[in-house]
């Protein structure tokens, strides 16, 4: 290879927002054949990819917890997208589709990212050292938003059917969007050394070890080619939406899969961060990655969900049922189990990931 071929490739993430907007335009409002959909859906996981990549280029410039809180907001805004983006398109099978994903997110990140960073992390110390009192502060916040948002509309009265009324949705969205700004502040201003990285010995470390901050010049650069990441997203998902439920029912698997899908495609770069962190002894990086995730995708997607319900049509059905309320309930007690003690093994990482596993498997065969 080349070193001005190398060169292009390095800058990657710079075309790709382009060509992914580029291509939105082209393509928009016409029926594409499955070569074009595959594109497509190629060039929407980049744009996902440079995305957070982009995040990430800011978190650095702010630091740290700041920069786990750019990279959730960005993942939660890519999630919206891509959920409402499919319940316009989707009819009445797309009805539960916002609780599939904000369910699938919750367990990916408090099962998955979690597991495997504190799998890799006490694979390289033996034990897995992080702060429990942010670590608990932030994992209460998921436990409490989730149970609100997802648990209590299978036993509210007011509407038939796992959904909540109108004045039900209306002080949900309200109170998750409350929490988390809540966490928000206590997480970057009153006690924002529970969220600092620690090291195995217990010493908080307030300056990252790495390369230099990036100049605010290429920092405003991120941001512009975030923004533009982001509406490619958007676009591109109306393209390929089509095509992923069609998949879904041609193999023969639940709806809900489709929910899990676009979990799994808008957390992987998250996870890959996580685990970055994790393997650089940054354990307490990894867990506000994943938690922070899990706040975001249910404290912002559902008042985002109850705003779009103003122009979407039919009821929205939030409320788990009984499988899957008893897998969170089940995250929530071995969660906290983990996070309390401020140090975890290989034991609590297998725990987490083999809840993942019982998810996955119970959501494509029910």
């Amino acid at each position: 290879m080349t070193p001005k071929i190398r060169s292009y490739l390095s800058h990657w993430t710079v075309y790709l927002p382009v060509l992914a907007v580029a291509t939105l335009v082209l393509t928009w409002g016409r029926d594409l054949p499955p070569p074009a959909v595959a594109l497509l859906a190629a060039l929407l996981a980049g744009a996902v990819l440079a995305a957070v990549h982009h995040a990430e280029v800011v978190a650095h410039r702010v630091g740290e917890p700041f920069g786990s809180l750019v990279l959730a907001v960005a993942v939660t805004i890519i999630e919206v997208a891509l959920i409402v983006t499919l319940m316009i398109s989707g009819g009445e099978k797309s009805q539960s589709l916002a609780r599939d994903t904000v369910f699938a997110a919750v367990m990916i990140t408090c099962n998955g990212i979690l597991g495997l960073s504190l799998l890799v992390g006490a694979l390289r110390r033996r034990i897995a050292v992080f702060n429990p009192e942010g670590t608990g502060a932030a994992f209460a916040t998921v436990a409490m938003i989730a149970t609100l948002s997802l648990v209590l509309p299978s036993f509210t009265t007011s509407r038939p059917g796992p959904q909540f009324s109108p004045a039900q949705l209306g002080f949900a969205a309200i109170a998750s969007l409350g929490l988390y700004l809540l966490f928000v502040t206590v997480q970057t201003r009153r006690h924002r050394d529970y969220f600092l990285p620690i090291t195995t010995e217990g010493r908080v470390v307030d300056e990252e070890e790495h390369l230099d901050p990036p100049t605010n010049r290429a920092t405003l650069l991120s941001l512009g080619l975030l923004m533009l990441a982001l509406a490619g997203v958007v676009g591109l998902a109306k393209g390929v939406s089509p095509a992923v439920e069609s998949g879904v029912a041609g193999a023969g698997l639940p709806q809900s899969v489709v929910g899990v899908v676009i979990a799994l495609l808008v957390l992987l770069p998250e996870t890959i961060a996580a685990v970055r962190a994790a393997t650089r002894d940054r354990m307490q990086t990894s867990l506000n990655l994943a938690l922070g995730s899990a706040m975001a995708s249910i404290g912002l997607t559902i008042p985002a969900i109850a705003v779009s319900m103003f122009w979407l049509d039919g009821p929205l059905l939030l409320g788990l049922g009984g499988t899957q309320t008893v897998l969170l309930a089940l995250t929530v007690v071995i969660g906290t189990l983990t996070v309390v003690p401020g140090r975890a093994n290989v034991l609590q990482g297998g725990l987490h990931l083999s809840l993942l596993a019982a998810f996955l498997f119970l959501a494509a065969s029910p």
